[in-house]
């Protein structure tokens, strides 16, 4: 995999090469994004576009970190991972918006995933179900460290993933519709906190691949809200998630950084 473009060592996909990026990757999925998040680091540079995957890399704390597009959904989110890692990645943060469920989780809030429900495709290719989506330690702990420090409303729990966006918010017209409502009871029940579309894939391809991961998001709206006829913000603006994910990243640089100096 790691040279598939007649020789010049560059991903098929992300078109780039090892050297090209920095061990700590943040993962937006709207290519759009990249540049608004890359203006956070140091001398930031446009490495690649191809596809849905857009690449800029900068400098964090003196280390090099990347910026690299996803697309939407868990294949083209692990053919990401998975180039990137081949290039010397191998910490990830995934910042995106997400629609909230559970009733305190506001439009406006952040969202720290600790786990994923497994709903999409394509995890069940790097593991079996009963494998759970679980977001790493540090990560965690560096995006609760960063979202305090910000001062802003966050929430740590589990998000639910699905492969069909429209499968979500009109399920009546589903062939499958009662039994995407029936789970979507299930996911209230158990206080899931929100529903988005990668976290599961990329989670469980970090522990396929032994790398870290995480995620941040931006809360758009809350749907059970304004079905129960209570207050429900809908605000579109993602740079507070877009904090959280640098900030994450700089608290684990210096984590790393510290960790090695012990030795």
């Amino acid at each position: 995999m790691s040279d598939y473009m007649n020789g010049t060592g560059l991903q098929y996909h992300l078109r780039i090469k090892k050297g090209d990026v920095g061990r700590y990757v943040i993962l937006p999925g709207d290519p759009k994004r990249v540049p608004l998040i890359a203006k956070y680091l140091d001398d930031a540079v446009f490495v690649a576009d191809h596809r849905e995957y857009m690449t800029y890399t900068g400098y964090l704390e003196g280390e090099k970190v990347s910026v690299t597009s996803t697309g939407i959904g868990g294949p083209s989110a692990a053919i990401c991972m998975e180039e990137l890692n081949v290039c010397g990645a191998d910490t990830f943060i995934r910042m995106g918006t997400c629609g909230g469920i559970r009733l305190d989780v506001m439009g406006g809030d952040v969202v720290i995933a600790t786990g994923a429900v497994r709903m999409g495709g394509t995890s069940r290719e790097y593991a079996p179900l009963e494998f759970p989506a679980v977001a790493d330690y540090d990560v965690v702990t560096a995006l609760k460290r960063a979202s305090d420090r910000l001062s802003l409303t966050s929430h740590l729990g589990i998000v639910q993933c699905k492969d069909s966006f429209y499968g979500q918010h009109d399920p009546d017209r589903m062939a499958v519709g009662q039994m995407l409502k029936d789970k979507w009871d299930a996911w209230k029940k158990l206080g899931v906190l929100g529903s988005e579309m990668e976290s599961d894939t990329l989670f469980v391809v970090a522990s396929s691949l032994g790398v870290r991961c995480g995620s941040c998001f931006h809360i758009v709206g809350n749907q059970e809200r304004e079905l129960l006829g209570m207050e429900n913000p809908k605000l579109h603006d993602t740079e507070n998630a877009i904090r959280v994910a640098v900030e994450g990243v700089r608290e684990l640089i210096l984590a790393d950084r510290a960790r090695c100096q012990k030795k």
